[in-house]
């Protein structure tokens, strides 16, 4: 019989290694810096492994995909908090990764107390939605608004939201000026199965490895310090003529560091060594926030921002959902070029869109469609007419879907080598992405404001025809 488990990337996986280790598994490659999403077990040679983003396991054990699975208890409870009729079942406390989810409010900030009674709204920005609404709704928030994010839920206060819902395995609070001012969940490496799993196979001898006494020993919570710096602070974020600019993340930081270097434009401590993600801009009456470039069409769309740096990708996937997005792109900066692909994998008699649709024409079962951006793969799925479908939403590590957990995949690439080297193959492309600087058209025309904006547009549209015209690699 087979044994399907889903191990996590990230926080949990060299802890969960070492369990494992332990357990006897003699896994081979289930380690940090993996290639690969596979893993065999020498122990049990008919068990499947693969690696997921911890935020994925949950729903797929919950939907049967894998039997078992190993991730925080912060993610279970996501899931749970919204759909408490998962077929989700905790086995077990594995003892590590400890860390609690708590709200968070700026060092300045009135206690929850008064703003329950003082804020019309009360924002509250995450990664974790559910357990956000879960918690506002447990304070008895008269009127609240939970921004999801796909991260960096930290640089949000006081600014943009009252309210941050954090893990401490993620954040030092007083590194961004923010104090905790009630914990939400104590969290900490859990074991999960599938319900339907847990009553009909036979799961004791790969259970029995983990029981009591091949764990790793508990690690100390992490204390926090009020010693480290808050960073720089915006008195005057919502003012009229403030112009509030949300800068990328991640990979991208290295390329908008060299067109605004280009555009003479001065920003200190980014990307930063420290963390800090509110780096000094030399542009009177902009300031500057470091968020996800996934967060920033919804961000721009709700007032939170007036200019950001993101992806033409995150652009669409925006107005695939919301039509009318008060958001425009205002400038194509042509880096962080990426292709929106179409894969499936080499296995499948199917070259192109139209072969795939005439391989699934017939068949019972919905194609599942795996994809971080959601809205642009369900229009894909609709528009070519591939049947029945269903779209699983990920959070990385999305070739690791194909074959088991999905039929196709909707990502993003530049070359294509890590579709090829997972085995899978491009069959379509959808559009070619590049970054842009995106703005709102809520603007008031002829305001100060809007003149800063424009004066950055076209300082930004100049060095970007500089750079075109440099040789490659200049």
């Amino acid at each position: 019989m087979s044994i399907k488990i889903a191990l996590p990337k990230g926080r949990l996986l060299r802890d969960t290694a070492a369990l494992l280790e332990k357990a006897g598994w003699e896994l081979c490659g289930y380690e940090e810096g993996a290639r690969f999403y596979r893993f065999e077990s020498r122990r049990f040679p008919g068990m499947l492994l693969k690696l997921f983003h911890e935020k994925d396991i949950p729903i797929q054990v919950a939907v049967g995909n894998y039997d078992l699975g190993i991730c925080g208890l912060d993610w279970i409870e996501e899931l749970l908090v919204r759909y408490p009729s998962s077929a989700l079942v905790k086995v077990k406390d594995l003892g590590y990764g400890a860390s609690d989810l708590y709200a968070a409010a700026s060092l300045e900030a009135t206690t929850l107390d008064e703003m329950r009674s003082n804020l019309d709204v009360v924002r509250i920005a995450s990664e974790y939605p559910n357990l956000a609404e879960s918690f506002a709704a447990h304070l008895r928030l008269r009127h609240f608004k939970v921004y999801p994010l796909w991260g960096g839920a930290e640089v949000y206060p006081p600014e943009s939201a009252d309210l941050a819902l954090l893990s401490e395995a993620t954040v030092e609070p007083f590194a961004y000026g923010l104090v905790p001012t009630k914990t939400v969940l104590s969290s900490s490496a859990f074991l999960v199965a599938n319900k339907t799993s847990w009553e009909t196979k036979d799961l004791s001898e790969v259970l029995s490895t983990i029981g009591v006494g091949a764990l790793p020993a508990k690690k100390p919570r992490a204390t926090t310090s009020s010693a480290q710096t808050p960073g720089q602070r915006y008195s005057g974020w919502n003012d009229d003529d403030t112009v509030r600019l949300a800068l990328p993340d991640g990979h991208q930081q290295v390329h908008a560091v060299k067109l605004l270097s280009e555009a003479g434009i001065r920003i200190e401590d980014y990307p930063s060594k420290t963390g800090n993600r509110r780096p000094c801009i030399g542009i009177e009456g902009v300031v500057v926030k470091v968020i996800r470039p996934q967060d920033m069409p919804m961000q721009v769309a709700n007032g939170n921002f007036d200019l950001a740096i993101t992806g033409k990708d995150w652009v669409r996937e925006q107005l695939y959902q919301f039509p009318s997005s008060p958001i425009v792109d205002l400038l194509d900066l042509k880096f962080g070029r990426v292709r929106l692909v179409a894969v499936i994998s080499k296995e499948l008699p199917a070259n192109d869109t139209l072969g795939l649709r005439q391989l699934v024409e017939g068949r019972s079962a919905p194609l599942r469609v795996a994809s971080e951006y959601i809205n642009i793969a369900d229009r894909y799925a609709r528009e070519n007419h591939l049947g029945p479908y269903r779209v699983i939403p990920t959070w990385g590590a999305t070739e690791a879907f194909l074959p088991e957990d999905a039929d196709l995949l909707i990502e993003n690439t530049e070359t294509g080598s890590t579709i090829a080297r997972h085995n899978l193959k491009i069959i379509d492309e959808l559009f070619v992405s590049t970054a842009c600087l995106l703005g709102s058209t809520n603007g008031k025309p002829g305001s100060r404001k809007q003149q800063t904006i424009r004066s950055i547009v076209e300082t930004l549209k100049g060095a970007v025809e500089r750079m075109s015209q440099k040789p490659e690699g200049a």
